[in-house]
């Protein structure tokens, strides 16, 4: 079968593009701009056409899967569409997958990837040969985003928004937190939560739910579906599993001890002994800008440089936080990129008090990422403005292609050696991280 895809270079279609390439199907593939990802694809053998235009060699195709970015008036996918091509968006063809398997999807509002990541990597270790799609490159996928196995077991990354979820038919879902995010989309919490509802009742009589016990939100789902299901399991930090689990898990932040807890859950759930999944946790090294670190060198001096994929003020915080406690005697600096005018405009009040409050020395806010098709031109926000609410001497606006002049520029006794510097946020910010 010849398979085509529109918006290769996304995360999810790209894992997508290569279970069918696996599968032995002809797979090709276009986007706006090449990427890394699309130069991967393109090593494996991907036809790729980077333009919106048709290319006259992809015309044939059987099947055409398009990410949710693709709209309508898309050049080629009004081709595909009117010359009878079965389109399929990138969640409805990922939610045929999740029929044919014994399914696990990680759900939330925050968390999902190394949730997925921790609890592929528990089942890889337990000889249980899964097959993953999962928002972010591994180290253990040599460097990609995906796995197949060959076993019945699927675990994947379940994205709420759009309600893309409603797409899957899970065995096991897990639901790391609720909070009210996606907000250009679902309007208030309530949406989300209705969302999040329906997608539990996607659970068979035999399904299961995994859920944090410590998060309302999540607690309300799992109280409000009981009827829908025969079996749940919460986890919780206050547990004893969490003393063990702090003990032994790398990455910093209490969050990550939540993420690793409910990869503990879904283990136990599939019969696999404790020690092996908790010899899996410690070996977890974290995953492509999720605290990500190395050693760079700025003015001379050597310095940790951290990437991180922080965009929501929730997971800034706790990515501050769990920075500030790894690294307790160090300088830190932080170089944040908002994600989304809309997200940035709702968000507004949450994120001067992230600012205000964190235990950072030195903060960089630069150009708000604006994601095409999911905005308001009508929002009236900016980072400038950001930065002016936040009134801190210590936070400051500088433009993304001025900040690494400003930083080689700094006195020599501005920068020590092993300053740490955290460059966050899920747009292009992560390209700064590649020049230290």
């Amino acid at each position: 079968m010849k398979v085509h895809f529109l918006g290769i270079g996304g995360i999810g279609v790209s894992a997508l593009a290569q279970y069918y390439l696996a599968k032995g199907h002809t797979v090709s593939g276009s986007d706006l701009m090449s990427s890394e990802i699309t130069d991967y694809l393109a090593n494996l053998g991907v036809k790729l056409n980077i333009s919106e235009k048709v290319n006259s060699e992809m015309i044939n195709v059987d099947l055409v899967i398009y990410s949710p970015a693709i709209k309508p008036e898309n050049t080629e996918f009004k081709f595909y569409k009117d010359n009878g091509t079965k389109c399929f968006s990138y969640p409805e063809a990922l939610g045929e997958l999740t029929k044919e398997y014994f399914t696990i999807a990680i759900c939330g509002s925050h968390g999902k990837s190394t949730t997925t990541a921790m609890t592929a990597l528990a089942l890889i270790k337990a000889g249980i040969d899964p097959t993953v799609i999962v928002g972010t490159k591994l180290a253990e996928f040599s460097g990609t985003n995906f796995r197949l196995g060959q076993s019945k077991y699927l675990v994947i990354e379940a994205c709420e928004y759009e309600e893309s979820f409603l797409s899957y038919w899970p065995k096991v879902i897990v639901i790391t937190n609720i909070e009210a995010e996606h907000l250009d989309y679902f309007k208030n919490l309530k949406n989300v939560l209705l969302a999040f509802k329906k997608f539990t009742s996607h659970l068979p009589k035999n399904g299961v739910l995994i859920y944090n016990s410590d998060d309302k939100n999540a607690s309300i789902i799992a109280r409000s579906s009981k009827a829908m299901r025969q079996s749940s399991h919460k986890f919780s930090i206050k547990s004893k599993d969490a003393q063990t689990i702090k003990k032994i898990v790398k990455i910093p932040g209490k969050h990550n001890v939540y993420n690793a807890l409910a990869a503990l859950q879904v283990a136990r759930e599939l019969k696999i002994e404790d020690k092996i999944t908790l010899k899996s946790l410690s070996e977890y090294k974290g995953s492509w800008r999720r605290f990500e670190v190395k050693q760079g060198i700025l003015n001379n001096k050597k310095i940790t440089v951290i990437s991180d994929y922080a965009h929501h003020p929730t997971e800034v915080l706790a990515t501050l936080k769990a920075t500030r406690e790894k690294f307790s005697k160090n300088k830190i600096w932080c170089i944040f990129q908002p994600h989304q005018y809309q997200r940035t405009f709702l968000l507004v009040k949450d994120f001067i008090k992230v600012f205000r409050t964190a235990k950072i020395d030195n903060i960089i806010i630069t150009d708000i990422y604006g994601v095409a098709g999911r905005e308001d031109k009508k929002t009236n926000i900016n980072s400038q403005k950001l930065v002016e609410s936040i009134k801190k001497k210590n936070v400051i606006y500088i433009p993304f292609n001025d900040i690494l002049g400003y930083l080689k520029s700094l006195p020599v006794n501005k920068i020590k050696t092993n300053d740490v510097l955290i460059i966050m946020g899920a747009g292009d910010i992560y390209k700064l991280y590649d020049k230290f």
